[in-house]
């Protein structure tokens, strides 16, 4: 297992993070994964043994049962760990039981403490973008809970580009703890991340966890054009999140006969492309039993060479969008004064 710095941050964690939104499976989650105490205990000592160090959770996740789970798997090993949580969804009935206000942060903060069984989060990030709380708001409660000692850095999740520029500068403007990461939708068939927000993290020097690298089970190698799994999968009661899927079965057409070269798994592939890319910090597996995890920690080990990581790219690539395209343009007779 390899480690990397998480943003500008002198905080080390692997390079895979193991995702417990599979823990617990109840109500709209129950699609995603059931797994429950005796299993989970499994797949956390096989992560913790494979070197990983990073584990993320969400209190939203089948309602605080993943991070009962998850707190209970990592027992007296929650000292030699790096572990996130987040905050933003609907926890309760109440109309405040939900959102980014202050005291929807400062409550669920004690009860995420309470069920992961510990007395700090190393990284508190917030879910998404709560329409209704100011950022201010957010962010001073967010700074008070570092400066308390009850979270150590905090991040992001799902945030467009201009919401975590502006979520920067305030943090900036008042003194206060800034986003270190940011938690986001990536795969070698969702790259839409690269057109604004994958240069911001780059110039702001913040880390990428990047959540559901298989596009949601799409890229585990189960799925061809014309030939469905016929067995129960995530896709088919949840089909999320979304993609084109007429460009991803040629993606994957790409991937698997990569994947026979190296004789390794289509997932194992689509995985290690990730891990390629330079923006990337840690990618998030979220697995159902030890066969998946122990083939997704295989990934680490897949080095391409430079004609398949090409052959990837462009069968994978975005379509040119303005501005993207102009900026590019614009920069052609200023490239060779920068070297």
């Amino acid at each position: 297992m390899k480690y990397r710095k998480l943003g500008d941050t002198g905080l080390l964690v692997s390079e895979l993070c193991f995702g417990a939104m599979t823990f617990g499976g109840s109500g709209m989650w129950t699609p995603i994964g059931t797994t429950q105490q005796e299993e989970a205990d499994k797949l956390v000592g096989i992560s913790l043994d494979a070197g990983i160090n990073f584990f993320d959770t969400a209190n939203v996740y089948s309602t605080g049962i993943s991070e009962q789970i998850l707190g209970k798997s990592l027992g007296n090993k929650r000292k030699d760990i790096i572990l996130a949580t987040k905050v933003r969804g609907k926890m309760g009935e109440g109309v405040n039981q939900i959102g980014l206000s202050r005291v929807h942060i400062m409550q669920q903060v004690e009860e995420s403490l309470k069920r992961l069984g510990t007395d700090y989060i190393d990284l508190y990030q917030i879910h998404g973008f709560d329409i209704l709380t100011p950022l201010e708001e957010t962010l001073r409660a967010l700074d008070d809970l570092v400066r308390s000692g009850k979270v150590r850095y905090i991040g992001c999740s799902n945030l467009s580009a201009w919401q975590l520029m502006k979520s920067l500068w305030i943090s900036d403007k008042n003194g206060f703890n800034k986003f270190k990461s940011l938690q986001a939708y990536y795969s070698i068939a969702g790259r839409d991340l690269e057109r604004e927000i994958v240069p911001l993290l780059n110039d702001q020097n913040l880390g990428l966890m990047v959540w559901s690298p298989l596009a949601g089970g799409f890229l585990s190698g189960k799925y061809r054009k014309d030939q469905l799994p016929e067995e129960e999968s995530r896709r088919k009661e949840f089909d999320f999140p979304p993609i084109n899927k007429e460009k991803a079965f040629e993606i994957i057409d790409a991937m698997d006969e990569i994947s026979k070269a190296h004789n390794v798994s289509i997932a194992q592939i689509a995985l290690a492309w990730l891990l390629h890319q330079k923006s990337v910090t840690s990618i998030i597996i979220g697995v159902k039993n030890e066969t998946q995890l122990r083939d997704n920690l295989q990934s680490t080990d897949i080095q391409f060479t430079g004609d398949e990581l090409t052959k990837l790219d462009d069968v994978s690539k975005l379509a040119p969008e303005y501005p993207g395209w102009m900026v590019d343009y614009m920069q052609k007779d200023r490239v060779n004064l920068n070297e």
